[in-house]
């Protein structure tokens, strides 16, 4: 991972304090990253990248991003939610979101290709509709954006679309693009992921700070730092530490690690006939009780519940339900 043994303390330093749209817009002058050259496309741009990359990080910017996930599997983050992904994810994040792939299960040599991207920006959409009423299709899609949307059922349609987009240019990219943005703004199979429509951070020392800090947190939920000690780590007070983490994700520093360590019990829950007493304990709860309420509070449901609708969804056959 990026910068996960590094010191939080070092990335704060002023000397590497740049905003966050300035270290985005180096990735996209850089085509060895697998950005399009800007004077060679409009407003629409493809990228493909692999894994590791240091496009893959806490991050956000300006346009908005539609990532088709094509290898590995692990955890994402858009705002304040956290989840499961596969090959086959398909999700559209709004301006300014913050978002990030965290890949589990990536080979030795990493991967070529792990993501399918277009990026594009809000203006030329908004002036469009203005004198171009069938635009004004897209403007729902784009306001369900700011929360981040996770498309369901279209992962060979969208690849096909990207694939469309990326080998056009001029009228004919356009022209793929919308077909592209009528699908998805006629998919019904949707859900809205991100609670609240986060502005991020404003400087890449912050960016780096929260990167690592997530990636910590993901990499080993069970023994994750105490708020304190991480405050202690930036040498921040515990109250700042606590405005700044939830500016940045949206959600307090506890309740983020126990939404980590909840969806490492789904997967254990879906995947092994572990006893959830066990699982509890696995995934760095030291309270049953404790980890049974923020499963219900999560999930909507009890641990040994999710796991009989995992069953009854997905196969398999775990024994050892007890609680």
């Amino acid at each position: 991972m990026v910068a996960t043994h590094q010191s939080l303390a070092q990335l704060g330093s002023p000397v590497s304090r740049r905003r966050a749209p300035e270290l985005e817009a180096d990735y996209n002058r850089n085509p060895s990253l697998g950005y399009e050259p800007t004077d060679e496309v409009g407003f629409i741009r493809c990228l493909g990248h692999g894994y590791p990359t240091p496009l893959a990080r806490w991050h956000c910017h300006d346009e908005y991003e539609l990532h088709l996930i094509t290898a590995t599997s692990g955890k994402v983050f858009v705002g304040d939610w956290i989840g499961p992904f596969e090959p086959g994810q398909l999700i559209l994040c709004g301006p300014r979101l913050p978002h990030n792939w965290i890949s589990l299960d990536v080979p030795e040599e990493g991967v070529d290709k792990r993501d399918l991207v277009i990026q594009f920006r809000h203006e030329p959409l908004e002036q469009a509709c203005q004198s171009i009423p069938e635009f004004a299709e897209v403007l729902p899609l784009l306001e369900r954006a700011r929360h981040g949307i996770e498309f369901f059922g279209l992962s060979a349609q969208a690849e096909a679309h990207w694939h469309a987009v990326k080998t056009s240019r001029g009228l004919k990219r356009l022209a793929a693009f919308c077909e592209f943005m009528t699908d998805l703004s006629r998919c019904t199979d949707y859900r809205l992921l991100s609670n609240v429509q986060m502005r991020g951070v404003e400087n890449d020392a912050e960016l780096d700070q929260i990167n690592t800090i997530v990636n910590r947190i993901t990499e080993n939920p069970s023994h994750s730092q105490t708020a304190a000690e991480v405050a202690a780590e930036l040498a921040m007070s515990e109250s700042r530490f606590s405005r700044f983490f939830r500016r940045a994700t949206g959600n307090t520093y506890t309740d983020f690690v126990n939404r980590v360590r909840i969806n490492r019990a789904c997967q254990l829950l879906m995947s092994s006939d572990r006893y959830v007493t066990n699982i509890c304990y696995d995934v760095g709860f030291n309270n049953v009780a404790n980890f049974n309420r923020r499963f219900l509070e999560l999930k909507g449901m009890t641990p040994s519940e999710f796991r009989k609708q995992a069953e009854s969804r997905f196969g398999g056959a775990p024994t050892q339900v007890a609680a």
